[in-house]
């Protein structure tokens, strides 16, 4: 079969062409702007690739259009497939329904964590040699690829709350119907699609009435929101983690490393962990609830975790130059923004943090979540906000921080004011849901150039 993919760059729907080529199909796809990683990811795999939404692109004639959540009514290709009353679908649906079914598929979700734990529980069943296949929202780094297709029966999948396609506004992750669901945490989020937090909670409740009485749900105890969602259905087993009862992580050593508890008695001992915070330790935790549900003893999902290289864009450290490191994470939601922070924090100690925020998400731009910020950056040394076409005042919402918070409308001007800033022994930390116009390499650049010798001084 042929298929041809609307928005084919965006991580998800990129994964689906990975997978929909590795099952076989003729796989071409199209996107406003083609670019890397996601752009050469595909064509290495013998992807052909458009750039931009022609309806002349009916002329390549597919059997099916397979319609990625970001295309709205209007777009060029999607109003000349409605005309002509040409097949098309979800992505989610072409998973769910030609990959998905049959196979033990283990989701994770949540508001927060999502990847990094999708990741974790990626690997862990990797080394306990059941050769999962995955889609990631991320690139774990141990994989090198956001997903992949095996002849496994395990499917692990990062399990989304924002909505299906043009067509269809049910969360992604009510197609997927896990036997195996991991519900990290519940805020608000996606103030474009939800009303408010009630709104998400009733998708994570269609969530739990598609999970059979033979699967298992891991929760976090810490969680009200997860615990109304409980309230209002549950027919499968419950496991919980971060409270007095289930899962544990113990406290952090000078490795990474921690205990781990179930119902108050040690299971075992994680001796080394790449990955800082608590939010991690959580996360970790809640990816051994659920290997172990499909089978991976205890011991072995321990063992995995010590071997876990991390994901791209979680506090990934992209280079250091006169004693500068600048570091990328996909933080955006103020939630994401404080634990990453503490996490920063706890594996650079008294380093100063140089946290440079690009608030690009559709909540973020909304301004809905504006009040939090503060709050959120207050680990930081210093901050400097891009205010680049934001409908509020990010100067305004950042005045609590005082003097150590600066806006720029200008990319040129945060560029120089950040590597004027920065001295020997700085962490640049560079939060952004997208590319941020390349700032990492140019940040890293900037403090190589001989102007920026007095770093050291």
């Amino acid at each position: 079969m042929h298929i041809h993919i609307l928005g084919v760059c965006g991580t998800f729907m990129g994964g689906i062409a990975l997978l929909a080529r590795a099952a076989g199909h003729r796989v071409t796809g199209c996107d406003a702007n083609v670019y890397p990683p996601m752009s050469t990811q595909l064509t290495e795999q013998g992807i052909d690739l458009t750039d931009g939404y022609s309806a002349d692109q009916l002329a390549l004639n597919p059997d099916l259009f397979v319609v990625g959540n970001t295309i709205k009514r209007g777009n060029p290709l999607l109003e000349a497939v409605l005309d002509r009353n040409l097949p098309y679908v979800s992505g989610p649906q072409w998973l769910a329904e030609n990959i998905l079914r049959g196979r033990w598929v283990l989701g994770v979700a949540g508001t927060h964590g999502k990847t990094t734990t999708t990741s974790l529980l990626a690997w862990i069943l990797e080394e306990a040699g059941l050769n999962p296949s995955f889609l990631v929202g991320g690139v774990p780094q141990g994989f090198g690829v956001s997903a992949r297709l095996t002849e496994s029966p395990f499917f692990v999948i990062e399990a989304d709350e924002y909505d299906t396609a043009f067509c269809d506004k049910r969360s992604k992750f009510v197609h997927y119907s896990p036997r195996t669901a991991v519900l990290n945490n519940l805020e608000f989020d996606h103030a474009d699609i939800f009303a408010d937090l009630s709104a998400i909670e009733t998708q994570f409740h269609h969530l739990v009435r598609t999970l059979p009485s033979n699967g298992l749900i891991v929760a976090n105890a810490a969680e009200a929101a997860l615990a109304r969602v409980l309230e209002r259905g549950c027919w499968t087993p419950v496991e919980l983690f971060n409270g007095e009862k289930g899962w544990q992580a113990g406290e952090v050593n000078a490795s990474g490393g921690f205990d781990v508890s179930l119902n108050g008695a040690n299971v075992g001992h994680v001796a080394s962990f790449a990955l800082p915070g608590d939010h991690n330790r959580a996360n970790a935790i809640a990816a051994l609830a659920a290997a172990r549900h499909a089978g991976v003893p205890v011991a072995v999902g321990l063992r995995a975790l010590e071997t876990f290289k991390g994901v791209r864009r979680r506090l990934e450290i992209r280079g250091t130059e006169r004693g500068v490191t600048v570091i990328d994470d996909f933080a955006h939601h103020p939630t994401a923004i404080r634990v990453t922070l503490d996490g920063l924090r706890q594996r650079v100690g008294s380093a100063r943090i140089l946290a440079v925020l690009e608030p690009r998400s559709n909540t973020m731009k909304l301004g809905t979540m504006k009040a939090l910020l503060p709050e959120s950056l207050a680990q930081a040394d210093a901050v400097f906000c891009y205010a680049n076409q934001l409908g509020w005042n990010p100067a305004e919402a950042l005045t609590p921080l005082g003097a150590k918070a600066r806006t720029f409308d200008d990319f040129d001007e945060l560029l120089n004011a950040v590597v004027a800033t920065a001295r020997d022994g700085d962490q640049i930390l560079v939060m952004s849901n997208g590319g941020f116009g390349g700032i990492h390499a140019k940040l890293l650049a900037a403090l190589a150039a001989p102007s920026a010798a007095k770093l050291k001084d």
